[in-house]
């Protein structure tokens, strides 16, 4: 599957949803899931990330907007992985994710 960099950032909200509990199965690499989330009260560009049945938190607001709109149309062209863990840092800066896009052959619908 051929992919390029799209963009790269923490998790954010990672100690307020299901982070610390996944945190001991999360591995540099490991796939994640974004998932759009419209009805958002805080706000309707909203993305979450998953892991597995985990809710880790979501994609910061200032960088969700071109995610949400892809997301939003049914486009699920994005790789999205575990980049970097350190669990000796502050736990917003635990879990560096970096998500790609994927090619026209690559896509999810």
């Amino acid at each position: 599957m051929e992919r390029r960099h799209f963009t790269h950032f923490n998790i954010a909200g990672f100690t307020y949803y299901d982070g610390p509990i996944a945190l001991s199965e999360l591995k540099i690499g490991s796939r994640l899931q974004l998932v759009f989330e419209p009805e958002n009260k805080y706000d309707p560009k909203a993305v979450t990330i998953f892991f597995n049945s985990y809710k880790l938190g979501y994609v910061p607001r200032n960088e969700n907007s071109a995610i949400s709109k892809l997301l939003e149309m049914g486009y699920n062209i994005f790789d999205t992985r575990i980049q970097r863990l350190d669990t000796t840092t502050a736990p917003e800066e635990q879990v560096g994710v970096i998500v790609y896009l994927v090619n026209a052959n690559g896509v999810h619908k």
